[in-house]
């Protein structure tokens, strides 16, 4: 028997995203493709909405340049909108509000021994001392090696590592230079417990840093003067705000994209952190969607201006 999805989880997403040049249609979203060209303009991908289809959350893209990319399901399509692990969809939209499930006894049986440690990530075919692409977009080389960025020249994407606090590779991001695919490794980490580049901040004991959503725009934040963390998308989970309450950050820049979502992550990031942190907000220059997009001096200038969040708290800091 088939399980049932969480199709309303996956609809909210589909409606979310900022697709171009669609086609109205009754049963599918017709569209152009997020896997393929940036420069393409043709609606050569699909998505089956019909909740009484047996396809329903399938799709198919005839423009994407990686035929790994060419069809799929609804979780996989689910992990590209979140920007989540593959595990992290799968869990969340089988996890159905309301659904008749039956009560189950489990039993959890304890091994000898200390509790298994994840296994790192191995990155190390692909680290490079400097990227084009990333480069190209602003980033420099030396912010390059500083969040150890690598290249998988196989599937022409710019490889990111998620490291923990103490610096092990829990997880990595592939991001495809030709459009918008990305994936993480294979047994990696789930990245809702994560923040990108919170490895540096502990180790190099820094103190104020530029959080927002992806981890280009963390690079950008480092190129043009200011540390930058990721979240890794529009989401901060109570896992990510522990992990800057431990951290050495006492003053926390807040800069979410130039939308409905960039709002929502800088409300929960101000609502989670005041009282450990002095916030700041930065407001991203109209016209750019994210901080990238506004280029590395209108960055800094931002940065700069920074407005204060004032609010009365008390911080309890237990390192």
């Amino acid at each position: 028997m088939l399980r049932e999805i969480n199709a309303d989880a996956l609809d909210a997403e589909i409606g979310r995203y900022p697709w171009r040049n669609v086609i109205p249609h009754a049963t599918k979203l017709i569209a152009s493709s997020p896997f393929g060209l940036r420069s393409d303009n043709a609606p050569s991908f699909f998505v089956n909405v019909d909740r009484s289809s047996q396809f329903y959350g399938c799709w198919s893209d005839k423009g994407a340049v990686d035929p790994e990319w060419q069809s799929g399901g609804p979780i996989r399509l689910y992990a590209f909108l979140r920007n989540i692990t593959y595990e992290e969809a799968r869990e969340i939209l089988y996890e159905v509000p309301g659904a008749d499930t039956r009560p189950e006894l489990r039993i959890r049986i304890r091994a000898k021994g200390p509790p298994s440690q994840r296994k790192p990530i191995d990155i190390t075919p692909y680290i490079a001392q400097e990227v084009p692409y990333l480069t190209r977009r602003g980033i420099a080389p030396v912010i390059q090696r500083l969040y150890r960025c690598g290249f998988d020249a196989q599937k022409n994407a710019v490889v990111m590592p998620w490291a923990g606090p103490r610096g092990d590779i829990l997880n990595a991001k592939w991001r495809a230079t030709w459009g918008k695919a990305f994936w993480y490794a294979k047994g990696g980490a789930p990245v809702k417990n994560m923040i990108y580049g919170i490895d540096v901040a502990y180790r190099r004991n820094i103190k104020r840093a530029v959080i927002g959503e992806a981890e280009i725009c963390a690079m950008t934040a480092a190129s043009a003067g200011t540390f930058g963390l990721a979240v890794g998308g529009s989401e901060f989970t109570d896992a990510k705000a522990e992990l800057l309450r431990r951290s050495p950050i006492e003053e926390l820049l807040i800069a979410g994209d130039n939308d409905a979502a960039g709002e929502k992550l800088r409300w929960e990031i101000e609502r989670k952190m005041s009282g450990y942190v002095r916030l700041k907000i930065v407001r991203v220059p109209d016209g750019a969607k994210d901080l990238n997009a506004a280029g590395i001096a209108a960055t800094r200038e931002a940065c700069e201006a920074a407005e204060r969040v004032y609010a009365v708290g008390v911080r309890l800091n237990v390192r």
